[in-house]
């Protein structure tokens, strides 16, 4: 038996899987603690001391500039975000960092473990051991892969905020869905966009539920902080440039890429809203293209189109492409050459970091105007993106029913709130 065949034999364990995640998170660990930017994990910084603004009544008004001189960081979530968090402050920061980084790493196990019970349906009991293993081998490498890399680096929400949306998927309660989605989209509004999702598979109580739960998170908001709840939602709510510099390469929204490649922001005009369209429709044909059954695939449409026309989409927030590799090396797909080769595009993105390593290149974050191979490049997440719809519509026109399934579940449990379900929820 070669070293190559041990070492794959003892990683299909789940012990050995185990080992190797243990590993990387003591790997992990020790870059935070002794590198010398390690602990400084600003975005997290922003969460908690950001919070604590509350109580003197100018949580917009806050920024730190500690670690990041070039660009003061200040409050940009919503805030109920805030209402959240103020606990944190009354805790150690070191703590909070240490804990947050361990609770992101288990937080990225179960959302690799969910997205293979979406893919596959949860494990019989002869297949519960390889699932674990694969889950862990899985949560190993993607800890350092670049959106997670730097999630944890940040201190970002990220990961905890895909949770919520995957989880809301994967269950078939409609008031713990709705409830989920809703709560997630008043932390950060982005993951809304998730409602699309359960609108189109006609789940009317998560939609209102979802509905309700954010709008009990922006009452909430007016009712414990009215003044600073009236700032947000009144006046900074889609103010793009307080989140950051639109044109950076970190920036992978079509916003970004749009701006890089002509010079200068778009903004919301003429060339970012055709864009927009074009990727909408296609996502509308991806989504007609995926088998019905294929829960994570529609998911990912959604997510993935978010991503795209959020005005802001840093890289740390395409930790999305974790649920995406398993899709493509573990979905319906798996066995077509162009799935593998759109799977290899997107390991190499995340795993050399693409968008990280470009920003070596740009003179200052707020600096549109490159050379235009940097400018082309830096749009490597908007390219994916497209060949990821083209590929799941070329593939659903011409194999009307994806090859080898048969290790794939039967058509999930229909959710309380179908209309095919009986149950008006």
């Amino acid at each position: 038996m070669s070293g190559f065949t041990r070492v794959r034999a003892a990683l299909g364990s789940p012990t050995g899987a185990a080992v190797l995640l243990a590993v990387a998170v003591v790997a992990r660990l020790a870059w935070t603690l002794f590198t010398k930017n390690g602990m400084n994990l600003v975005d997290l910084r922003v969460y908690v001391d950001g919070s604590a603004a509350l109580l003197s009544g100018d949580l917009y008004g806050y920024t730190t500039a500690e670690y990041t001189p070039d660009f003061p960081l200040p409050f940009t979530y919503p805030p109920f975000a805030a209402l959240v968090f103020f606990p944190l402050h009354y805790l150690p920061f070191d703590f909070v960092g240490i804990a947050w980084q361990l609770l992101t790493v288990a937080a990225l196990f179960a959302v690799v473990s969910m997205a293979f019970d979406l893919l596959l349906g949860e494990a019989d009991a002869d297949e519960v051991a390889k699932r674990r293993a694969t889950v862990l081998v899985w949560t190993a490498l993607g800890v350092w892969t670049e959106p997670v890399r730097t999630t944890l680096d940040y201190g970002q929400v990220n990961v905890f905020l895909v949770l919520g949306a995957i989880f809301a998927v994967r269950s078939s309660r409609w008031w713990l869905s709705g409830f989920l989605v809703g709560f997630v989209a008043g932390i950060k509004l982005t993951p809304a966009i998730i409602g699309l999702y359960f609108l189109a598979r006609r789940r009317w109580a998560t939609v209102i539920t979802s509905a309700v739960v954010f709008g009990a998170t922006v009452g909430v908001s007016y009712l414990v902080v009215g003044g600073q709840a009236r700032e947000y939602f009144g006046k900074l709510l889609g103010d793009a440039s307080r989140i950051g510099p639109v044109g950076s390469v970190w920036n992978q929204s079509l916003r970004g890429a749009l701006s890089r490649i002509v010079g200068h922001d778009v903004e919301s005009g003429p060339v970012w809203i055709g864009a927009v369209l074009v990727v909408a429709v296609l996502a509308v044909f991806a989504w007609r293209a995926l088998d019905p059954t294929d829960r994570l695939g529609t998911l990912l449409v959604v997510a993935f189109l978010g991503l795209l026309v959020s005005p802001i989409s840093w890289s740390h927030h395409w930790v999305w492409t974790m649920p995406l590799l398993i899709w493509l090396l573990h979905g319906p797909y798996r066995e077509v050459l162009a799935a593998r080769v759109l799977a290899w595009y997107w390991a190499v993105n995340i795993a050399l970091g693409v968008p990280w390593l470009l920003g070596y290149f740009q003179d200052s974050a707020w600096v549109i105007p490159r050379p235009w191979p940097l400018a082309w490049l830096g749009a490597v997440d908007v390219y994916g993106t497209i060949a990821l719809y083209v590929l799941m519509i070329y593939l659903g026109a011409k194999i009307k029913k994806p090859i080898d399934r048969s290790s794939e579940p039967a058509q999930d449990p229909v959710p309380s709130d179908h209309p095919r379900s009986g149950s008006t929820g």
